[in-house]
């Protein structure tokens, strides 16, 4: 098994379908997983920190586990099967139940439990991404972190987009 980090949601154009993006830890490889919109939610509240007024099914579930003495000990992504991934819950290192990959995904980072994915799933279903595209989409991604609406209002500046410090140049 290969342990991966939860990057986050993204939204697929021009579909609209949420993915949630896992890169492989000691390795260059990313698996997206097109989830639903309210698991989408559900990884995104988490990884930002939000607690609702009232627990979400995510919530509820750590809660229990935690009420009754057991521990989510870590997630295991264990098949693609008609382009569905299929998961696994490993609760006190030992229990096994099944799982969609989204519900797994939003427990884990609920609870802090590892996610692993089966490495002939990585093999099959996941990108590689050149650390030169890795730096551009970590740029692009800095970039957004700081622009705002603002930032479009009035006339274009002069000059090529290269000749601005402030933003990244277009790839060709």
């Amino acid at each position: 098994m290969r342990e991966v980090d939860v990057l986050g949601v993204r939204v697929e154009m021009p579909t609209n379908q949420p993915i949630v993006l896992l890169r492989e830890r000691d390795g260059g490889r990313y698996l997206p997983i097109w989830i639903g919109a309210a698991e989408a939610a559900a990884i995104t509240y988490a990884q930002q920190g939000v607690v609702p007024p009232r627990p979400l099914t995510h919530d509820l579930m750590r809660d229990l586990l935690t009420v009754l003495g057991h521990e989510l000990t870590e997630v295991r992504i264990v098949a693609l099967k008609d382009q569905v991934f299929h998961a696994a819950l490993i609760i006190d290192g030992k229990a096994e139940v099944s799982s969609r990959a989204s519900d797994a995904i939003a427990l884990a980072l609920r609870t802090g439990a590892k996610v692993l994915v089966e490495p002939a799933i990585l093999d099959e279903a996941a990108i590689v991404v050149s650390s030169e595209e890795d730096d551009e989409v970590e740029r692009f991604k800095e970039f957004l972190d700081h622009v705002s609406a603002e930032d479009f209002e009035g006339p274009a500046p002069e000059g090529e987009p290269g000749d601005r410090p402030d933003l990244p140049d277009r790839p060709d």
